[in-house]
């Protein structure tokens, strides 16, 4: 693994912001927005958990808004590029799966089995209808290939879109690590340098962890499947988990973090 590429240190954060998954609610990220903008210090971080597309209608337009965010925070605090995040979820997992879908041995299967986990909304807000896309994927290399060109260019019509896509990471942790954030999950077997995709899709029983994981104290993470989040509780507990069960919950979850991990605060969208 490559872990200068695919991790992030948080060195000499004052706070550490952090989003859980937004999945393309577009109303609710826009209060979370106002909410940073208007709270936002100087030596802060910033760091999107991932899933920041999918399931809802509108990916492209909340994407936009996000990288918006990020040209405002780093205009007025005179932030360095490695001080807002983001990590890779498995809506982002999935529609990078999609950009190369011309290599896959099976792409029809793929196709129905991440449209069936929301990633049709994500094309759709781009413009391609998932029957077009289903079509597409049935008609041969040749064909998905050029349709997956076309979707580069379109991603690439929108400034920053897809130097998103190409620059995710899969986690970051303060430079103490006290603190580690996570889309999902880990494999506490192993340590950071010898995960796998366990940090989107999760890892069994990780949500019982209570002890720290190496030197970790606390893991935030911005996703769970499970449908109980004990967030009154999480100031005793290793993780604490930035979302809420269930998919179609339009509520998103942020906070604020000390590097040594302590919980400053919670707050939510309207």
């Amino acid at each position: 693994m490559n872990i200068e590429g695919n991790f992030t240190e948080l060195k000499n954060a004052s706070r550490i912001w952090a989003v859980g998954s937004i999945h393309s609610n577009l109303k609710s990220f826009n209060y979370i927005k106002n909410f940073t903008l208007n709270n936002f210090r100087n030596g802060d971080k910033l760091i999107f958990l991932g899933n920041v597309i999918g399931l809802g209608e509108q990916s492209k337009e909340t994407l936009t808004s996000i990288l918006e965010l990020r040209f405002d925070l780093m205009s007025k605090f005179k932030l360095k590029p490695n001080n807002i995040i983001f990590l890779r979820g498995a809506q982002e997992e999935m529609f990078s799966k999609i950009l190369q879908l011309q290599i896959a041995p099976n792409p029809t299967e793929i196709i129905n089995w991440v449209f069936d986990h929301g990633v049709d909304k994500t094309l759709n807000s781009y413009g391609f209808s998932r029957e077009e896309v289903k079509n597409i994927a049935a008609s041969g290399t040749v064909s998905i290939s050029k349709w997956t060109s076309k979707l580069n260019e379109v991603l690439m019509s929108y400034p920053g879109h897809k130097e998103y896509f190409l620059n995710l990471k899969h986690a970051a942790f303060s430079s103490n690590k006290k603190i580690l954030f996570v889309n999902r999950g880990v494999d506490i077997t192993r340590p950071l340098s010898a995960q796998n995709d366990c940090f989107w899709w999760g890892f069994q029983n990780f949500s019982k962890i209570n002890k720290p994981y190496t030197s970790f104290q606390r893991i935030v993470r911005g996703y769970q499947s499970e449908n109980k989040n004990n967030l009154e509780h999480a100031k005793k507990q290793v993780i604490c988990t930035l979302f809420k069960q269930p998919l179609s919950n339009k509520v998103i979850i942020a906070g604020i973090f000390s590097d040594n991990g302590e919980i400053l605060e919670i707050f939510e969208s309207e």
